[in-house]
């Protein structure tokens, strides 16, 4: 019996982050919005130790069968009880795909996988 139950604990999935998320070693960054149509996209990042605050630049990049642009940027903002987000309006086509992008205060740039319009 508890070779059985040790057995499930091994064969047990990872966790798998939600569409548009991409877990980090210190946290989860995500973006969220309408891909395909006209509306509020927001980049969020969740630290796994809430209690150290950080300044982050937090925005996305777009894609499409031709190009990938450049990343572009909602701002600038410092984490607040473990979390920032900034948002902005966006007009996605329905052929293009967006990853969240985020620069931590060394420098050093993270993004999400790619999410596409379905």
């Amino acid at each position: 019996m508890c070779l059985a139950a040790g057995s499930l604990l091994v064969l047990a999935p990872m966790r798998v982050p939600p569409d548009g998320c991409g877990d980090l070693a210190s946290g989860r960054l995500c973006i969220e919005g309408p891909i395909g149509a006209a509306g509020t996209f927001t980049t969020r990042y969740i630290r796994n130790d809430g209690r150290h605050e950080t300044r982050v630049r937090l925005g996305y990049q777009r894609r499409d069968a031709r190009l990938t642009a450049f990343a572009d940027w909602f701002g600038t903002s410092r984490t607040l009880h473990g979390a920032a987000q900034l948002s902005g309006s966006l007009t996605t086509a329905p052929d293009e795909c967006i990853r969240g992008i985020m620069i931590d205060a060394k420098g050093k740039a993270y993004a999400t996988q790619w999410t596409c319009a379905r």
